[in-house]
């Protein structure tokens, strides 16, 4: 019997590839024989017109291969691209934060493992005074950092795992992704320095693809650059 934990994966910063990483490790640990289950708490965006209203949830649900509804997954979607504290202003709505943590507790309770993904950045504003770090600190999971290999990413990543140290959040550790082994100095070197930098464990570094999108393409990828037996004890 596999022992396992659940886990918040957050990023340094939007568009870092943060779904894409957490579906095909979602999919690579349910090969393994584990039942993972996925949440995205809140997700903005234009609404699909058909499936999920929110295509981030739609590639979670499908790499999990399970039956949980809509609303259990995803329990607040905001219909417009920004972030969920500017979102409530112009849409004059507000964030159900109690039924975002209830929805949690059902899922953990009816699934081996959870891969919780969270939306922006870790200081992304779900509230005036509660960000997306208030909110990993209140679910109580420990958090995979998914961070970028170009010019800009120490400086990024570090503030990152700053804030996890200031909220006393456990870090698992970190997945540089888009990775181009072609790229200058800056590039190549990232992983080696944000570790000697900061002593938190790289878990993969999964190189730049055209078609990342591809969740089977992404899944092979993940498969031969994440240590998946890193989430087994």
């Amino acid at each position: 019997m596999f022992s396992v934990k659940s886990f918040f994966v957050t990023g340094t910063d939007t568009g870092v590839g943060k779904t894409v990483i957490t579906a095909a490790l979602a999919m690579c640990l349910r090969k393994l024989g584990i039942d993972v289950g996925v949440m995205k708490p809140i997700a903005s965006g234009i609404p699909q017109k058909t499936g999920f209203k929110s295509s981030d949830v739609s590639s979670l649900y499908e790499a999990a291969g399970i039956t949980d509804s809509e609303e259990m997954i995803n329990p607040v979607f905001l219909p417009i691209p920004t972030s969920p504290y500017d979102a409530t202003k112009i849409l004059n709505v507000s964030i159900d934060m109690p039924l975002i943590f209830e929805k949690f507790q059902n899922l953990i309770k009816i699934h081996q493992m959870l891969l919780v993904e969270g939306i922006g950045g870790i200081m992304t504003p779900i509230t005036k005074n509660f960000f997306v770090a208030d909110m990993i600190k209140a679910i109580g999971l420990d958090t995979i950092i998914v961070t970028r290999s170009t010019l800009g990413t120490l400086n990024h990543t570090i503030m990152t795992l700053r804030m996890c140290k200031d909220y006393e959040i456990p870090v698992k550790g970190m997945i540089v992704n888009y990775f181009d082994e072609r790229g200058g100095p800056a590039e190549k070197n990232a992983p080696a320095t944000l570790y000697e930098l900061t002593g938190i464990p790289i878990l993969g570094i999964i190189p730049f693809v055209k078609d990342y999108q591809k969740l089977d393409t992404m899944v092979n990828i993940v498969e031969k650059n994440i240590d998946l037996n890193s989430f087994i004890s």
